[in-house]
């Protein structure tokens, strides 16, 4: 599935808020876009973000090394081993702030 046919069918507030995010992740080095039935994976040599369409907000699931204490993380899931996934709600581009880039740059680091 290449990204175009995957947002042909989203709805209208997960792309811009997908543009947000890549425009920060790629700035820090290379990253590899897979669009899958469920959403967004972003990886390195694994996923580090993974973005899922919810009826009003794109679920940010990020895999960071430990859990993060904010009141802005919806939900924390504990994957396998060492992934210890923090979920926070976006709802526009604007929802990607400094906070937000912060916990991007954490978790791309952290998938090497």
């Amino acid at each position: 599935m290449t990204i175009e046919d995957y947002f042909a069918t989203g709805p209208p507030f997960e792309r811009p808020v997908f543009e947000a995010v890549l425009s920060h992740v790629g700035s820090l080095g290379p990253v590899h876009v897979e669009p899958v039935s469920v959403g967004i994976f972003l990886k390195r040599t694994k996923t580090f973000c993974e973005l899922r369409p919810m009826v009003r907000w794109v679920a940010c699931a990020l895999n960071l090394p430990s859990t993060v204490n904010s009141p802005r993380f919806a939900r924390r899931i504990r994957a396998s081993g060492s992934r210890m996934y923090n979920v926070v709600n976006l709802r526009s581009p604007e929802d990607v702030d400094d906070e937000v880039r912060g916990w991007l740059t954490e978790a791309y680091l952290f998938a090497e």
